[in-house]
């Protein structure tokens, strides 16, 4: 029994080299932060899944994913605005239900009709469509949003459960819209790469008979490379029930986070990007 277990592991370490779901964004993916580091663990939950967001064979984006909650911790990437239309279809992460699954988001159909899944199985450490229905002043919302992406596949990868939260409706219409639309195009002027962070802070109320967590506040970070000496970063809040949102240097949202969190001091960016 003892080396069934074992071997078990060690199958199951073996997947994880190879698989989207990953032991760390640093072995993986770590192209979508700043110098190759992820935030510290301060914003790590009880049952996290690194999700390297791969679609048609690449990766889009890196997303820390809270399996109990079912809503994304942060979605990491890199600012690159293309124009293009907006995806339709919704995929999920097959990966969390277990290594045999497909290493590629899919559409829920598809895992329910070809892969012989149950509904039971593929909603137990994330969220289907099922939970989006029927919502009353939320929307489905992007941390990494479709339009900071230059091209079809890169957006359609964004449109996958794992990168969504409950939002509030005139927020995510709103004051959050016009940060991801107008003051980002004002605030990366002149930069070369931008590193972006996008969260969520969980809250205590759900949607979908408790399944999923719709959190208290969203944020996002930035951190862009002007030329080899010198960058600025940038970021917001907003609290998930007030149009609105806040201006904050990365320090700023660094210490609102680790006391929301009430946990260790927050680090979004690695120590070379301005704080003040």
């Amino acid at each position: 029994l003892l080396l069934l277990l074992l071997l078990q592991v060690l199958a199951s370490c073996l997947w994880l080299g190879h698989s989207e779901v990953v032991s760390s964004f640093e072995s993986s993916c770590p192209q979508f932060f700043f110098r190759e580091t992820p935030p510290n663990e301060a914003l790590e939950p009880e049952s996290p899944a690194w999700i390297c967001q791969r679609y048609k064979n690449q990766y889009y984006f890196a997303t820390l994913y809270d399996r109990n909650r079912r809503i994304p911790v942060y979605s990491a990437y890199l600012y690159q605005p293309g124009p293009g239309t907006r995806p339709k279809t919704w995929l999920v992460e097959p990966q969390l239900m277990g290594p045999t699954y497909p290493k590629t988001m899919e559409r829920e159909w598809t895992l329910l009709n070809h892969f012989n899944v149950s509904l039971e199985q593929l909603s137990k450490s994330q969220a289907v469509l099922q939970d989006y229905k029927n919502l009353t002043g939320l929307n489905r919302g992007h941390l990494n949003p479709s339009g900071h992406h230059p091209d079809s596949s890169s957006r359609m990868a964004t449109f996958t459960l794992t990168n969504i939260v409950p939002q509030d409706e005139k927020l995510n219409g709103g004051a959050w819209n016009n940060y991801e639309q107008q003051t980002m195009i004002k605030r990366t002027q002149g930069c070369n790469t931008t590193y972006v962070i996008v969260g969520a802070v969980p809250g205590n109320n759900y949607i979908a008979k408790g399944r999923v967590n719709k959190p208290s506040h969203i944020w996002s970070s930035a951190c862009c490379e002007v030329d080899t000496n010198r960058r600025k970063a940038w970021a917001v809040i907003a609290e998930n029930d007030e149009n609105k949102v806040q201006l904050l240097t990365l320090g700023e949202l660094e210490d609102m986070l680790t006391q929301l969190y009430g946990r260790d001091q927050v680090s979004l960016f690695d120590s070379d990007c301005p704080r003040e």
